[in-house]
């Protein structure tokens, strides 16, 4: 018996030097070697072993695999899906507390496929845009957090055609090819209004006219509605191909519950580093006074342990959107981080933990990469209990449709 982790070691798995996407189909090939998916990925795997190790795949896999990372796939799984734009995995990971199995991710960041690798034992592909649609496996349903992006509008409306160059149309071309039988996306609230509107209607045409998809209207979803205190605002777009004669979907309604700041605050005393100076709170005094002077709204805001945070960002000033108050650090001596002594009031910026609890990503899941790139990636973030309330209607219907035409996800060999 060998573990994922002896084999990331003996074949030197990381995604911040392996090249090409030899390591995404070995790991890919690994995760699907129970079912009809592994063969999209045989030959390149097989060509990246004897690279790392001098023998075939057939040798070097003599035994069988336990996958010691904190996030395995269930191998009763109950429908497929495909991670696409897949960042750390939020989507994954709700998708996989629904009984699914992921046959194929895609993430362009290198530091967030680091993280990915080391939670779900997989490297995900990269630029979606140099992906051969014909190479990823069959699928139920696709996933994915896509940018928002303007389309070029020239008079006639030309449908799929016009979404051509962005990154919508990777998805589109790969619905086109593969027709799963639903599809979940994910977006900013400002899609909704983003150029004018017309952003969000040629989205909903390409996938209701030219790729034949019944498509509800999307809905707003607040994080803060289902278990998280993050009060975060998402687009969701769904769809059922037409043949599942599917024509309602009811979105998720909030829980009663309403979790606050002291739901996910660190239980034990954060380090130093995450205190704000003296110096740079003298600063974010300043800035605000001036701009309130102005009429203006400042970024940064004081979070109360009974309260909701604000909406988490990258970039900017994202960290002070959402400061606390925590009185229990014992020592002010100053660390390298911090320039002037820890400020008398006690504030301080979120961990990157906290933020990863207002994201709903369970305390298991490892964060492997620098305070920076955490934060940049739980800002990125699908926020997961939301995800996971809304695909769960989804899924319900794509797995009765199955079970009613006979027709499974992909089987076992």
């Amino acid at each position: 018996m060998k573990t994922y982790s002896e084999i990331r070691q003996q074949v030197k798995i990381n995604p911040l030097r392996n090249l090409g996407d030899g390591a995404a189909c070995f790991t890919h090939y690994l995760h699907n070697l129970k079912n009809g998916a592994s063969k999209y990925y045989l030959p390149k795997a097989e060509d990246f072993i004897y690279k790392a190790t001098s023998s075939s795949l057939q040798e070097f896999l003599t035994e069988n695999i336990v996958f010691d990372i904190p996030f395995p796939e269930s191998e009763n799984h109950t429908f497929t899906f495909i991670d696409l734009f897949a960042g750390i995995g939020g989507f994954r990971i709700a998708m996989q507390n629904l009984g699914g199995k992921c046959v194929f991710s895609s993430e362009i960041d290198r530091f967030a496929k680091k993280t990915y690798e080391a939670n779900f034992g997989k490297v995900p592909f990269g630029d979606i845009t140099k992906i051969d649609e014909k190479d990823i496996p069959e699928h139920d349903i696709l996933c994915g957090g896509f940018p928002c992006q303007a389309f070029s509008i020239a008079g006639k409306r030309r449908g799929f055609e016009e979404t051509r160059g962005t990154l919508f149309f990777e998805m589109a071309r790969i619905i086109k090819e593969k027709r799963p039988k639903a599809i979940f996306l994910e977006n900013v609230k400002g899609l909704r209004n983003h150029d004018k509107g017309n952003t969000l209607k040629t989205i909903l045409e390409v996938l209701r006219d030219d790729l034949d998809y019944f498509v509800p209207e999307p809905q707003i979803m607040n994080a803060k509605d289902f278990g998280v205190p993050q009060n975060r605002e998402r687009i969701f777009i769904v769809g059922f191909r037409n043949d599942l004669k599917i024509t309602k979907f009811d979105y998720p309604k909030p829980i009663e519950e309403q979790k606050t700041f002291s739901d996910i605050k660190e239980k034990l005393v954060v380090p130093t580093k995450y205190y704000i100076s003296e110096t740079y709170q003298k600063t974010l005094l300043s800035h605000k006074q001036r701009h309130a002077n102005k009429g203006n709204g400042f970024g940064f805001e004081l979070i109360a342990d009974n309260q909701c945070a604000n909406a988490i960002v990258v970039g900017g000033m994202g960290r002070e959107r959402n400061i606390v108050i925590d009185n229990r650090l014992i020592d002010f001596i100053p660390t390298t981080h911090i320039r002037s002594a820890v400020n008398k009031d006690f504030w301080r910026r979120m961990t990157p933990r906290e933020w990863a609890r207002l994201q709903g990503f369970p305390d298991q899941f490892k964060i492997v990469v620098s305070d920076a790139q955490a934060y940049k990636q739980f800002g990125n973030s699908v926020a997961i209990p939301a995800i996971q309330a809304t695909a769960k209607v989804l899924v319900e219907k794509v797995v009765q449709f199955s079970k009613k035409t006979g027709k499974q996800p992909i089987k076992q060999s």
